[in-house]
C-alpha cells in the first residue's frame, strides 16, 4: 500500500523498515511523510539518517557543531559551509565526489543549507572566520556564482555574531598551510578541533592537542587583516578590480588597527570577540 502511494517498489520500503540497503532520499522521506501523515516528522529526522552515511569521526564533529556556542574557522580553499550560498555549495559538492544522481547532489546541498539555519536561531553560535585570500580569488562555479558568494560575505558585516577576516598572500607561510582548521567551543567550555584536507579529516579531542590548534588559530587571526580592512578587500575583489586589492603594508595595518581601538574605547573592533584592555603607557 505504502509503496504504491509513493511510487516505490515494495522491496525498497522493506529495506527502509529494516534499516538495510540504501538510505531513503530526501524526496522519498517527504513522500512517506505525506502518505503516513507524520506532520513533517520524517523530513525533520532525515538529516540524522543522512548523517549516518559519514564516518564516525565526521558524525561526531557534526554533533559537536550543532551544540557549539562558538565556531572559529580557518578556510584555506573554499568558503566555509555555514557561509556558502546555495549555488556555491552546489558547485563545491559536485566536484571530486562520486554521486549516484543529480537528486543525491541536491540532497547534500539541502543538508548543508539546513545547517545554516542555526545562525538565525536564538541559540546561534558566535562565528569567527579567517579566509585565505585564495578563497576570494578562486571563481568557484563561475563569475555569477562567485559574485553572489562574495555578496554573501559582505552582508555578514551587518551580523554582530559573525566576524570575517582575510589572510592575505603577503603573510607568506603559516602553520595551517596543509588545510582548513575549525575550533569549536561547547556549552561546558571545553573545546575540540577539526582539521581537513582535500581527502581527509581529523577530529582532535585531546585537551593538550586542542590547545596547540587554538594557538595556531590565534596566530592566523592575528596575521589576518582586521575585519574592516577584510571587508574592503572582499569588496575590491567583488568589483573585479583586475589590478588586485590594495593590501596595505603591515605597518599601515598596525596603525589603522590602533586607531580603531582608540575610537572604540579599547573594546573589540566588531563581532563577538573579547574585550581588549587599553595598554598603559610605559613610564
Amino acid at each position: 500500500m505504502v509503496s504504491a502511494l509513493t511510487h516505490v517498489v515494495s522491496t525498497r520500503i522493506t529495506q527502509i523498515e529494516r534499516a538495510s540497503g540504501a538510505k531513503p532520499t530526501l524526496e522519498l522521506a517527504r513522500a512517506l511523510d505525506a502518505v503516513l501523515g507524520a506532520d513533517d516528522l520524517l523530513v525533520e529526522l532525515w538529516p540524522y539518517v543522512y548523517r549516518e552515511a559519514f564516518p564516525d569521526w565526521s558524525r561526531k564533529f557534526m554533533e559537536y557543531s550543532e551544540r557549539a556556542v562558538a565556531v572559529r574557522e580557518y578556510a584555506a580553499h573554499v568558503v566555509p559551509g555555514l557561509l556558502q550560498t546555495e549555488a556555491y555549495a552546489r558547485a563545491v559538492l559536485k566536484v571530486g565526489r562520486t554521486l549516484d544522481s543529480e537528486e543525491q547532489l541536491e540532497e547534500r546541498v539541502a543538508a548543508r543549507m539546513g545547517r545554516q539555519r542555526r545562525l538565525v536561531t536564538s541559540d546561534r553560535p558566535e562565528l569567527w572566520v579567517v579566509l585565505d585570500e585564495a578563497v576570494l580569488r578562486r571563481p568557484v562555479g563561475g563569475r555569477a556564482v562567485m559574485e553572489e558568494q562574495l555578496d554573501r560575505l559582505i552582508s555578514t558585516s551587518d551580523a554582530s555574531h559573525i566576524t570575517v577576516q582575510v589572510l592575505p598572500y603577503d603573510q607568506g607561510e603559516h602553520e595551517a598551510m596543509g588545510g582548513s582548521l575549525t575550533v569549536l567551543t561547547l556549552p561546558d567550555g571545553t573545546e575540540v578541533a577539526y582539521t581537513e584536507g582535500a581527502h581527509y579529516g581529523q577530529l582532535i579531542e585531546d585537551p593538550d592537542e586542542v590547545k596547540r590548534f587554538c594557538l595556531t588559530y590565534d596566530r592566523l587571526r592575528a596575521a589576518a587583516l582586521p575585519p574592516l580592512m577584510s571587508l574592503d578587500m572582499i569588496r575590491s575583489v567583488r568589483e573585479d578590480n583586475h589590478r588586485g586589492a590594495n593590501v596595505p603594508s603591515r605597518s599601515e595595518r598596525r596603525r589603522v588597527a590602533q586607531e580603531q581601538l582608540q575610537q572604540s574605547g579599547g573594546r573589540q573592533l566588531r563581532g563577538g570577540g573579547r574585550r581588549t584592555p587599553r595598554r598603559r603607557p610605559r613610564a
